[in-house]
């Protein structure tokens, strides 16, 4: 991949746009707000992954919906999960986002269980799919895909395709934000930071609509779908800013692309 020299001005700039962005404030008006209703490590990881895979519409909505997954766990997820029968599934029919429903979000649950009680949780299912010497966190989404999904029936496709999985060439969004929360270290508080046992130098960028565009118009994506070689092609640009945190750089392409328009 051929890299153009990152001029010091752009990376001032985007520097300045994270500072901007990457403050407390961004909880109250993002589903991050949800997972920041708890204080325990698994709760917190629990719901901030619940939110994630439900993270696509209007914000407003991802919220909603998300207190209504809240609801059903009667907002104590560590335990819920842990505990739950089919007979406390009988009262979720109802639930919808999107094209997120009831029969999903039952085997969400039924995946989630078995990781906590079989695989040592979600931190440790990631932790054991990073790869030695890794650039990136591919070969452990992909890892995780394989073990959320072992109990679940493979004609089972419309519950699969709500986890990404990069090796069938997914930008794999919405669980690189689910990292992004749950490994940067962020002095701000905005993420969580709570698990060590991963790098925050192999996190990508959760690449949409919005990061891609601005994204483009700096320079650093050739490409225009946007997809998993897309997500790395990014990724080569913000580690050279930042090799130990590249997706601080997430706040500012989001921020001009959300706030300030930039398309």
């Amino acid at each position: 991949m051929k890299l153009f020299d990152i001029k010091q001005d752009i990376k001032d700039f985007l520097d300045e746009k994270v500072e901007k962005y990457n403050q407390p404030d961004f909880i109250q008006h993002d589903p991050i707000q949800i997972p920041h209703g708890f204080s325990k490590k698994e709760d917190i990881e629990i719901v901030a992954f619940l939110t994630a895979t439900i993270a696509w519409g209007k914000r407003e909505m991802i919220i909603r919906s998300a207190n209504r997954i809240l609801d059903i766990m009667d907002h104590d997820p560590y335990d819920f999960i842990l505990n739950h029968t089919q007979s406390d599934l009988k009262g979720i029919q109802d639930f919808k986002h999107r094209t997120f429903n009831s029969l999903d979000l039952t085997w969400f649950f039924t995946s989630l269980q078995n990781i906590y009680k079989k695989k040592g949780g979600l931190e440790q299912v990631f932790a054991d799919g990073v790869v030695e010497q890794a650039a990136d966190m591919r070969s452990s989404i992909s890892y995780f895909n394989n073990v959320f999904f072992e109990n679940v029936p493979e004609a089972n496709l419309r519950t699969r395709k709500h986890v990404s999985n990069p090796d069938k060439g997914s930008a794999a969004k919405r669980i690189n934000m689910y990292l992004r929360w749950m490994v940067r270290r962020d002095t701000k508080k905005v993420d969580f930071g709570i698990w060590s046992s991963i790098s925050p130098s192999l996190l990508s960028c959760p690449l949409d609509v919005h990061t891609g565009n601005v994204g483009r118009l700096l320079g650093f994506i050739t490409r225009t779908q946007n997809d998993w070689k897309t997500v790395a092609e990014l990724d080569a640009h913000l580690r050279l800013m930042d090799v130990n945190d590249p997706v601080k750089y997430d706040f500012a392409l989001f921020g001009l692309g959300v706030f300030e328009g930039w398309k």
